[in-house]
């Protein structure tokens, strides 16, 4: 990878909270508009390194396996990567054939690292391919969650529903979320109580959460 490529890498990440950067893909089926045919709608758009590689077609059976479980929650899986469209479409039949599943969301064709460049999702240290990159849109086209593994560690597929389940809680109820919930190992399947904004809030707090609270700043609910 040669000093200007790297550059553009460095500078095309979109950090949370930024709106997804606009773009005109190329999928498996057929053209997208993104974020606009996402409008109203969660999205989460996963790349992998490489089609035709162990541990990206274990991810894509595992995100295929779940695809239902993110359709309940309103949310269209989106694939990337780097190769080309008949690569896609080729591995995609394998896994379908193979692994006996239907491969249900499309994955854009990035041949000439347009969208890569755009998301950030090839890091010079780590090669030229996209490495394992997720990212979790809001309805409103905001990006709310990034995640980077590398080419040798595959992701899991239930953290991250479990992140969007958690992301949509949050927006919804105007709470945070603990670790590792709804299976916390200190509150269960509680929420966080945001914290209060002044002093008489925190004097307040305690008194009326009662044993829901460790202290003013840190309590938790039932939903």
């Amino acid at each position: 990878m040669d000093e200007e490529t790297e550059k553009m890498c460095r500078a095309g990440m979109p950090l949370l909270g930024d709106p997804f950067p606009d773009m005109q893909v190329q999928t498996t089926h057929g053209p997208m508009s993104l974020p606009g045919d996402m409008k109203g709608k969660w999205f989460v758009l996963f790349s992998h390194p490489g089609d035709f590689t162990p541990v990206c077609t274990t991810e894509f059976y595992a995100f295929t396996k779940r695809a239902e479980q993110f359709k309940e929650l309103g949310v269209e899986l989106i694939g990337h990567s780097v190769d080309q469209m008949n690569s896609h479409i080729k591995w995609v039949e394998w896994i379908n054939e193979k692994l006996n599943v239907t491969v249900p969301f499309p994955v854009i064709a990035d041949g000439m690292g347009t969208v890569a460049m755009k998301l950030g999702s090839i890091h010079p240290g780590k090669g030229s391919n996209t490495v394992r990159s997720v990212y979790i849109v809001d309805p409103k086209g905001i990006l709310r969650l990034m995640l980077y593994y590398p080419q040798e560690v595959g992701r899991s597929a239930d953290e991250i529903l479990r992140v969007v389940k958690a992301l949509q809680v949050g927006d919804k109820n105007g709470v945070a979320l603990p670790e590792g919930w709804p299976r916390n190992e200190l509150f269960g399947d509680d929420v966080i109580v945001p914290s209060p904004k002044d002093e008489k809030g925190a004097k307040e707090r305690k008194k009326q959460m009662g044993d829901a609270c460790l202290d003013w700043w840190l309590c938790h609910k039932k939903l």
